[in-house]
């Protein structure tokens, strides 16, 4: 949406049809549609058509056919009433209701446009760590007396270094063991099969 300094003035063109539009109603129409400038980053121009037309029950109908065109889009509201005045209200009024529904749109399909760009960007990146799976590098080797322990013990060793496994010499088998914490907060024992 333009900001009030960015905005420049609409081109407001007031026609009648098969009337003369006096100096007052001319003025009223630009004032009243020249607002609606307010709502669109790039405003082109407006046409209004005023009009006097005999309709139904309402007989002589003063008639707004309003054309504005802004953002590639073209908008267009008509109306009636008994009231030239009144009319060009009516008409702006609906050309308001279009803005908006038209500007719901835009957002809801930026949103989804933009859902589905991070989804391809979530995939692509997901793609590229399957083609090229990262290849495994040792980095650092550690060596230490493993002491005959009891399972209990390791834990306790474990806990006490901070980490989540232990690698240690079983004192019932002397064969080496690892104690593990496992996802629900319990620990669990590797052994090696016989």
């Amino acid at each position: 949406m333009a900001r009030a300094r960015d905005l420049k003035p609409l081109p407001v063109i007031v026609q009648g049809k098969h009337m003369d539009v006096t100096p007052a109603l001319r003025s009223y129409a630009e004032t009243k549609v020249g607002r609606i400038a307010r709502y669109f980053d790039q405003v082109q121009d407006a046409q209004v058509v005023l009009s006097v037309e005999r309709r139904g029950e309402m007989g002589k109908a003063q008639v707004v056919e309003i054309t504005v065109r802004g953002d590639g889009v073209v908008l267009r509201g008509e109306d009636a009433s008994p009231d030239m005045y009144a009319s060009i209200d009516l008409v702006v009024a609906k050309l308001k209701k279009q803005i908006e529904k038209y500007r719901s749109k835009m957002i809801l399909k930026r949103r989804i446009e933009e859902s589905r760009r991070k989804a391809r960007l979530i995939t692509s990146a997901e793609a590229a760590l399957r083609a090229s799976p990262r290849e495994a590098r040792i980095v650092r080797t550690k060596r230490f007396a493993m002491k005959p322990m009891t399972p209990e013990d390791a834990v306790l060793q474990m806990d006490l270094l901070g980490h989540d496994f232990f690698v240690f010499r079983n004192a019932g088998t002397m064969e080496v063991n690892v104690v593990y914490r496992r996802n629900d907060g319990e620990y669990g024992v590797i052994e090696p099969e016989p």
